[in-house]
């Protein structure tokens, strides 16, 4: 975008023409070109700060999806722009800008995780006052709000279609748990099972008792009255 903007003023040119204009066939290549072409110094650089933080930010925490989302925003915003944009030409990468920040916002929420989650308030913190740049009424007639509303849409569509993917929600212990039974959680009970029929009667043992007699000589016989040992 530098080097485009460096060649303009180098040569005294104005690429102007190689933005979106809407519903015009000669205008399609706009839909590449346009992330690359600004008015001013001023727009080159409200665009590329913010675009290089959060193509950072989407590079680190969503390595493995960073390449789809990006190109998933920049042609989805600009062919819908192409479609429902006002007749005039359009150009810029602020519907990037807004693309990327609406799904790192929308992809931490949806996926429930605190790190992911603490990226959206972030972008909310430095780029919270985005969200009135896809409104006409807040915008002048020079800015393709538009470019905007269709970079957010891109966004939050791929948030949502991504969200099973990439960077997860560390799953612990307890809950893995509760997912394995579902039925019994949190009540510490243990399953019972009932079986119809009579219940079982207990056998009845015999008795182990043991009788014991004592047998006495008589005076006569021993002289004392000395018992016997005992017979069971």
């Amino acid at each position: 975008m530098w080097l485009v903007k460096g060649i303009e003023i180098y040569y005294r040119l104005d690429f102007g023409f190689l933005g979106v204009y809407p519903r015009h066939t000669e205008s399609l290549k706009g839909i590449i070109t346009m992330p690359f072409i600004h008015a001013d110094i001023k727009h080159l650089f409200s665009n590329s700060v913010p675009l290089l933080i959060l193509g950072a930010v989407l590079i680190y925490f969503y390595k493995e999806l960073a390449l789809r989302v990006f190109l998933l925003i920049y042609f989805l915003h600009g062919t819908w722009l192409w479609l429902g944009g006002r007749e005039s030409y359009h150009i810029g990468a602020s519907g990037i800008v807004y693309g990327l920040s609406i799904f790192l916002f929308f992809s931490g929420i949806f996926r429930r995780d605190k790190r992911l989650i603490a990226i959206s308030l972030l972008v909310v913190f430095l780029y919270g006052g985005l969200i009135w740049g896809m409104f006409p009424d807040f915008m002048g007639p020079s800015i393709s709000w538009e470019a905007h509303l269709y970079g957010a849409m891109a966004g939050l569509l791929c948030a949502f279609f991504y969200r099973k993917e990439g960077p997860q929600r560390k799953q612990y212990d307890w809950e893995t748990e509760e997912d394995s039974d579902p039925d019994n959680v949190g009540t510490g009970e243990e399953e019972i099972i009932f079986i119809e029929g009579e219940p079982p009667v207990e056998s009845e043992k015999p008795s182990q008792s043991v009788k014991i007699n004592y047998d006495y000589k008589s005076s006569a016989e021993s002289g004392d009255d000395e018992p016997i040992k005992p017979s069971a």
